[in-house]
């Protein structure tokens, strides 16, 4: 690992890629190892950026959202191969695991009913009613918005509460971690304000984005249900920070991130070994019916999709094939690799039009 390369990259990114405000925070083996932070909160550069600046962080929560389930579903004597009607008695597929739901199997990434995302007990009833989009044993479909509720309704039934809560009382009280599925009002100051990135002719001409911009596409209807939430300018709210949405509500920081895959690896003792092997599984690979490229899912992660005889097709999760995490819309990643030990996350507000790590990411993870 070039931690020296890894910070002049950072830099560059501020200098040649129209990074406003960042942190960048790499743990190995339970220790931080380099904690970058620069830049402005906003525009009008009322407030510098530090590390201890929160930012909205889209997908990324989705990790620390399924590793909750996980150990929820492990202190009740279940595994991600029991049914999920086992605990959900109204789940439309009822011949579908825990693995196969939380690793974008089951077919419920678009809803046809119209509810709000802020309106749960409605995404609920709507999802029970809800025809999969295709069926269980056809590939996998990214659920961008669903997943969350999926995860969240699991957790409520197994335990009274919402995930959101299991988490904060769980894990980041724990062990301190400025990760939050449900942010407190005291902290509503310290969150950054997201930029949308701008679109280019490249993007629009890729598979997903002429998808995306079609209204009767899955690809959009995947991204519009539930309903809300959709502009950059929205999730700048209160509402929006407040909303504890597993799949996309999370307020964090880099370091917060990037010590939550410390705990995922190992190389934090907390999650018992099964839930850290469930994490890692790989459960499918395949061209992602939602994502329109090859994707590679565990338990509610990602990996680097393989070809045909083992190589790996992309590099967002670093070296070795075992690593594994999840990115958020825009650009802000994080990951963990149980063979070195190491984590990293990359927080930012200034978006780009990316629903996977693009090169301000990359090109620091290929120093990793």
């Amino acid at each position: 690992m070039d931690l020296t390369a890894i910070k002049k990259v950072f830099e560059e990114n501020f200098s040649n890629h129209g990074e406003l405000g960042a942190s960048v925070s790499v743990w190995q083996h339970g220790e931080e190892i380099l904690n970058l932070a620069n830049g402005w909160c906003e525009r009008e550069q009322k407030r510098l950026w530090d590390k201890h600046t929160l930012v909205p962080v889209y997908s990324a929560t989705k990790g620390p959202a399924a590793a909750t389930l996980l150990m929820v579903l492990e202190e009740n004597g279940l595994t991600p191969e029991s049914l999920v009607v086992q605990v959900w008695e109204n789940f439309p597929n009822q011949n579908a695991t825990f693995a196969e739901m939380m690793s974008h199997q089951c077919g419920l990434t678009a809803l046809d009913k119209a509810v709000s995302v802020f309106d749960y007990e409605a995404v609920i009833a709507a999802i029970e009613v809800q025809s999969p989009n295709w069926e269980l044993g056809d590939g996998h479909g990214y659920h961008p918005r669903t997943y969350g509720f999926l995860l969240d309704e699991c957790v409520r039934r197994l335990t009274g509460v919402r995930l959101g809560s299991i988490w904060q009382e769980r894990v980041a009280k724990k062990f301190d971690l400025d990760l939050h599925i449900g942010l407190p009002e005291e902290e509503f100051y310290r969150v950054a304000k997201l930029y949308p990135g701008k679109m280019n002719k490249a993007e629009l001409d890729s598979g997903f984005y002429k998808e995306f911009n079609q209204s009767d596409t899955l690809v959009r209807k995947a991204f519009g249900s539930p309903r809300g939430l959709h502009g950059v300018h929205e999730m700048n709210t209160p509402k929006a920070w407040q909303s504890a949405l597993p799949a996309m509500g999370g307020v964090a920081t880099a370091t917060a991130l990037a010590k939550f895959y410390q705990l995922a690896i190992g190389a934090i003792d907390f999650f018992c070994e099964d839930v850290i092997a469930w994490m890692q599984q790989s459960q499918s690979m395949s061209d992602d019916k939602v994502l329109i490229t090859p994707t590679h899912f565990t338990c509610g992660f990602q990996k680097d999709p393989l070809d045909e005889v083992g190589n790996k097709i992309r590099n967002n999760y670093g070296r070795n094939k075992d690593a594994f995490g999840h990115p958020g819309a825009g650009g802000s990643h994080a990951f963990g690799d149980p063979e070195t030990g190491i984590s990293f996350a990359y927080t930012m507000n200034q978006m780009d039009l990316s629903v996977l790590p693009g090169a301000k990411t990359s090109r620091m993870i290929g120093f990793i």
